[in-house]
């Protein structure tokens, strides 16, 4: 793995491009009943601007079900919620997907150590979408 900054966040190495892995996190929460709320195309919104940006984009996705009860515990959690990956490319052209750790998240926020389960799937999430595909 590259040598980023961790500051609470994971950074995962994608075998695929940016929308193949936008596409393969997308099926995994449509097939987890997982909503996505949002979609956020960094790099084409700097492009709309005539700027150049490697392809950066933010998938927002999460359930009322699992975040109300954190938000009650700590109301300022509202401010992360919901869940977030982040899919990038850098410099060289290798794709990343990048999030807060539910334990960053419980730091920050102070929420219940028991509450941190309704947001520790993000790491299993993130990890089937760049995981590569079998060749038979």
């Amino acid at each position: 793995m590259a040598d980023f900054p961790d500051h609470g966040m994971v950074h995962c190495g994608s075998p695929y491009s940016v929308d193949e892995t936008l596409e393969r996190l997308g099926a995994i929460l449509q097939k987890l009943g997982i909503p996505v709320l949002a979609r956020i195309d960094h790099s084409g919104g700097a492009a709309a601007m005539g700027l150049e940006m490697k392809p950066t984009k933010l998938v927002i996705f999460g359930n009322a079900k699992a975040g109300t009860p954190l938000m009650l515990a700590a109301p300022t959690l509202a401010l992360d919620l919901p869940l977030k990956a982040l899919v990038w490319e850098d410099a060289d052209g290798k794709v990343w997907v990048s999030y807060n750790t539910p334990e960053y998240l419980q730091q920050r926020h102070g929420f219940p150590e028991e509450l941190k389960g309704n947001i520790a799937g993000i790491r299993l999430i993130v990890d089937e979408a760049v995981r590569p595909t079998q060749q038979a």
